[in-house]
């Protein structure tokens, strides 16, 4: 079997936390494949979602599509529960005008059963997040 996007609903990918609620633009709406759809932040940064995998599973690239995002910080668990983050990677992205960011943090394939995002600083007072990607293969149990 080839690689799949981990972070989809219809992977089995659950939200298990967002630091901002809007009942128009809840978090879920990140994980249902979808760059129509979105996340939006309502309050200071710095904010955060968690997103947790049915199973371990290998990570080799990580994507996010969004928008106004200045500081991005993804770490990994791969514990039971969503505790014990280290991180992967660290990244200042360029503002986009008018159009969604897209990047691609292509890294040295690791284990996770969850992905912490953390957006640390923002071009402006709220952001948006359409999509989360998470490229990779089951770990055998």
């Amino acid at each position: 079997m080839g690689a799949a996007d981990w972070c989809r609903s219809s992977a089995g990918a659950a939200l298990v936390l967002a630091t901002s609620s809007d009942p128009q633009h809840p978090a879920e709406n990140m994980a249902d494949g979808s760059s129509e759809t979105f996340w939006t932040t309502t309050g200071m940064f710095p904010q955060e979602f968690i997103i947790g995998f049915p199973k371990c599973v290998k990570i080799s690239k990580v994507a996010i599509q969004c928008y106004l995002v200045r500081t991005l910080r993804i770490e990994r668990s791969i514990s039971k529960d969503p505790v014990d983050f280290e991180q992967c990677v660290e990244k200042d992205l360029q503002h986009t005008e008018g159009q969604l960011q897209m990047e691609e943090f292509p890294l040295p394939e690791f284990p996770a059963t969850y992905l912490r995002f953390i957006i640390k600083s923002a071009f402006d007072h709220f952001v948006s997040v359409h999509r989360v990607m998470a490229e990779g293969t089951a770990e055998n149990t």
